[in-house]
């Protein structure tokens, strides 16, 4: 038996305000699809953030319809669980139910497992770092059953783990159920596979189906797992899709011209316009200088970004080891400056990403819940 682990599809993302981007995601996301009945698998699990806003529009609504659908055509049943994009903190019905209602999926990220074709699965939705104390039970009562359960049991969760990305880290992996035979995560953008002495299978991260705006623009692959899991250890298999290709340069002023014919060379036998960055340092810049040599890349690229750095930077070892994750780096960052990991924390995590999406509404309303259970603990 195999199934399909894809993750982080953030359905309607606009980046750049480019129609070519957002229809990039789509051609993703239906590829995934599309190899996941080529392949016969034998059901799908999403794992978060399925959506790129709790609001999407109705492309993306209909997007993700379709892809269901045609799993149903096939007789490939999915499940899925809810990122945080997936969900709104104002009180309103996340739109993945309607999936669920409708029959086209089935809902299991509110913790209680169920038996499908002799696995267990057992899903949680997002679960914010404050509210993670809250879950320890939780977590015994499905390990508890997953040690009872004979054949595969899967465990799915949205979520970081410290040994993954230190930054974005929200538990560790001995915080996990130690029964589950294959944990199925999402939250991650990157892909990577972990195995643990403490934990009776793999965790995996499949990572997002295209390069997202809090990545920045890097050469990187993106796909899925489809899991063979026809015997007693869950085996990972990864599906490379064919995404946008996307560069990043360095070079001094002095050289852009060079650096511009390389570019030039590279990127002209691509099937589809690539995004490229340029980074340039160096003195007495000219910014028409610039233009023109970046004009002449206009033609062969989707977008050509780029931007005057100090030496400082086009040295620096951050530079260099640019963080997984561009908000883990603004996490770090906060943290010095505040002086608190508990507010970098509220702000970067909590408050950064609705206001980003201009959500004034549900940044509001986390604000006003953290004031009341601000009070609550002052009166205790």
């Amino acid at each position: 038996m195999i199934f399909s682990h894809i993750s982080d599809t953030h359905l309607g993302l606009v980046q750049y305000a480019s129609e070519e981007r957002e229809q990039d995601v789509y051609q993703a996301f239906n590829e995934a699809i599309d190899t996941t009945i080529k392949d016969h698998v034998d059901f799908v699990i999403f794992a978060g953030d399925i959506f790129h806003v709790p609001n999407p529009s109705g492309t993306a609504i209909v997007q993700m319809a379709n892809g269901l659908k045609r799993l149903k055509q096939n007789n490939i049943d999915s499940f899925f669980i809810l990122g945080e994009h997936d969900i709104s903190r104002v009180r309103t019905t996340p739109i993945p139910y309607v999936y669920h209602n409708l029959e086209f999926s089935r809902y299991i990220g509110q913790g209680k497992p169920i038996e499908y074709k002799g696995i267990l699965l057992a899903g949680f939705d997002k679960i914010r770092k404050a509210e993670i104390s809250k879950f320890e039970e939780k977590f015994m009562a499905v390990d508890k059953l997953a040690k009872e359960h004979y054949g595969h049991k899967i465990l799915v969760l949205h979520q970081g783990i410290t040994e993954f990305n230190k930054f974005a880290g929200e538990l560790q992996s001995t915080d996990l159920p130690k029964n589950f035979s294959y944990y199925a995560l999402g939250h991650l953008h990157d892909t990577d596979i972990k195995n643990f002495n403490h934990l009776s299978g793999p965790v995996a991260y499949p990572g997002s189906i295209e390069l997202t705006t809090s990545e920045g623009i890097q050469e990187s692959k993106k796909g899925f797992f489809e899991v063979d899991i026809s015997e007693k250890e869950a085996t990972p298999n990864w599906i490379e899709l064919n995404t946008r290709p996307q560069f990043s340069f360095k070079t001094n002023y002095e050289e852009l011209g060079e650096l511009v014919n390389e570019i030039s060379e590279k990127i002209s036998d691509l099937e589809r316009k690539p995004i490229v960055e340029i980074k340039i340092q160096g003195e007495n810049i000219e910014t028409d200088h610039i233009q023109a040599q970046i004009s002449r890349l206009q033609a062969q690229t989707l977008r050509c970004f780029w931007r005057i750095i100090s030496k400082e930077v086009l040295d620096s070892s951050v530079f260099l080891d640019r963080p997984n994750v561009i908000d883990d780096e603004m996490f770090r960052l906060s943290v010095n400056a505040l002086g608190s990991e508990q507010i970098a924390n509220f702000a970067i995590r909590e408050i950064l990403p609705p206001l980003a999406l201009t959500q004034i509404k549900e940044a509001t309303q986390i604000v006003l819940e953290s004031f009341e259970k601000f009070k609550e603990e002052k009166k205790k």
